[in-house]
């Protein structure tokens, strides 16, 4: 299922090239502006890259150029540009460039698809991501071993789908010169077996002591991957992006594909702290295409539950530990205040209830009581209750993704205990107390889909329509407030909301169409509707073959 939802609208595609502007009238289908004075309207008309009228059709028409491109939607349903607030747009591109192990099923799995990688690729380190083991009928990590068999002598390296761990093949250890004695750096975890020998599994910062072994992609990879991945997403339907943990040589090819005209959508970029310098001197600034913005910085609190580096309070239900810290707090609170200096935003990952707790603490030590500072943190997934106030509060953008809940509610039970459960995944709990909450998907963590994170929103059922008691149901949110999260929060948690997020006189035209309307069919009819039209700044930049 998921993979089909990934790969549909991208078989549907026309050409990507960009239309010239000029006025665009879109009519014939419900019209969904997010306003809650004026939500619906006959027409939207666009001239060059803003919304010019939006209203009744008979007005719309008198007010276009005769040579208006007339777009009639035949039912479909318009909505203000969706866009997805915490991604990773080289890791997109690069998932369908490399190994992608999002399909495996189970630990035979992983090895029938490396060994048919290793056969057509005979040469050469083999890199792959996606695989996430929580549903798979060993209930275990993979390992060394199985790496071994799969690809003999070969130096194999698999990231976990949420980017927080690795399991590398024996090769690649030795190449690594990691053996029973390597100690584990700070903020990672080397996982033995019984032997005291390396599984092969490395966690969080762990990761770093085989980076060495698979070359990162050239540049010219990079520039492949940014453009692929603008392309696929803009067939989905998101006209932008927040673009986490971005490198500066990635930042530079996003400029440049814009600069071409190669990549189309808007991106906020939130930058790592090794390619911060800019940022960090300059203030949040824009390229002169308008596209490609960056916003701030984007930091580390702790690990993911189903590596179980996640920060809790009390102990994991199911194994020994609390989690990890992997930002020491002198560093944080330099880079923070670094930020604050020149107004940049800091975006930070947060996923168990003492991550959020200690980021809500940092936040408070670096702002000093500065509410208007629209600092993030990026998923937000387990709040303790008397943490939750502090969001609002404090002005803390919540950046959470709904896909996440309906992937990670199968195994969180056995990790947090029934106690805690309710703290998990607190959508609309954060809409109550007057949070701002920015949905995203975190892909390639998740497909990174809209109608994925609609529905997770709105319906918090697995894709297979799966849910009981342990998912609490009642964190699921109306659709207008999912459509909000999608949309309008998006342009607000990067100062934009007065220039996007709503279809309305004056902003940019950034519009997204589906076959289906999200706003009244059934949970399960969301996962079917398929993208019509992608607008931005104007331009259509992606169109369904037959329209």
């Amino acid at each position: 299922m998921r993979r089909t939802l990934a790969l549909a609208a991208l078989f549907a595609a026309t050409s990507l090239a960009q239309a010239t502007a000029g006025d665009i009238l879109i009519h014939g289908g419900p019209i969904h502006t997010g306003v809650a004075a004026a939500p619906a309207a006959q027409a939207v008309l666009i001239r060059d890259d803003r919304v010019l009228f939006v209203g009744d059709l008979a007005a719309a028409r008198a007010k276009a150029a005769k040579d208006a491109r007339d777009i009639d939607l035949k039912g479909a349903a318009a909505f203000p540009g969706f866009v997805d607030a915490h991604a990773h747009l080289t890791g997109i591109g690069l998932r369908e460039l490399t190994l992608n192990l999002d399909k495996a099923a189970s630990v035979e799995d992983m090895v029938a698809a490396v060994k048919a990688y290793a056969v057509a690729h005979p040469d050469g380190p083999i890199y792959g991501r996606g695989w996430i083991e929580t549903h798979w009928p060993e209930k275990r990590f993979p390992n060394r071993a199985d790496l071994d068999r799969a690809a003999p002598g070969r130096v194999v390296v698999l990231e976990r789908a949420d980017g927080h761990a690795v399991v590398a093949s024996s090769a690649a250890l030795a190449k690594a010169g990691v053996t029973q004695d390597t100690a584990a750096p700070a903020g990672g975890q080397i996982l033995k077996g019984d032997d005291g020998q390396p599984t092969g599994m490395l966690v969080d910062h762990a990761q770093s002591l085989v980076a060495g072994v698979i070359p990162p992609p050239s540049e010219a990879i990079k520039r492949q991957a940014l453009e692929k991945a603008g392309a696929l997403y803009a067939s989905r339907g998101w006209t932008g992006l927040g673009n986490m943990s971005v490198e500066a040589p990635d930042l530079a090819i996003l400029r440049s594909l814009a600069a071409e005209k190669k990549f189309s959508l808007r991106v906020d970029n939130y930058m790592d702290p090794s390619g911060a310098a800019e940022v960090l001197a300059k203030g949040p600034q824009a390229d002169p295409t308008g596209l490609i913005r960056v916003r701030g910085i984007k930091l580390y609190m702790d690990g993911a539950l189903g590596s179980r580096g996640a920060a809790l309070l009390e102990p994991y239900s199911d194994a020994e530990g609390l989690g990890l810290q992997l930002t020491p707090h002198d560093r944080g609170l330099e880079l923070m205040k670094a930020a604050r200096a020149v107004k940049a935003q800091v975006a930070m990952h947060a996923i168990g209830d003492r991550g959020n707790r200690m980021v809500l603490d940092w936040f408070g030590e670096a702002l000093g009581g500065d509410t208007k500072a629209r600092w993030r943190i990026e998923h937000a997934q387990i709040v303790a209750d008397q943490d939750l106030p502090r969001f609002a509060k404090m002005g803390v953008v919540a950046s959470m993704q709904p896909s996440h809940a309906i992937g990670d509610l199968y195994f969180v039970p056995a990790r947090l205990g029934k106690d805690r459960l309710h703290e998990g995944y607190r959508w609309k709990d954060m809409l109550d107390s007057g949070a701002v909450v920015a949905a995203g998907s975190d892909a390639p963590v998740e497909v990174g889909d809209p109608r994925i994170e609609f529905y997770a929103a709105v319906y918090r059922h697995g894709l297979d329509g799966f849910a009981n008691a342990d998912w609490h149901l009642e964190e699921a949110v109306s659709r207008d407030q999912a459509l909000r999260m999608l949309t309008w929060a998006p342009a607000y948690a990067a100062f934009a909301e007065q220039d996007r997020g709503t279809l309305e006189v004056g902003k940019k035209a950034d519009v997204t169409v589906f076959s289906k309307d999200l706003m009244t069919v059934e949970p399960a009819q969301i996962l079917k509707a398929e993208t019509v039209l992608t607008v931005v700044d104007g331009k259509v930049v992606f169109e369904a073959k037959g329209r």
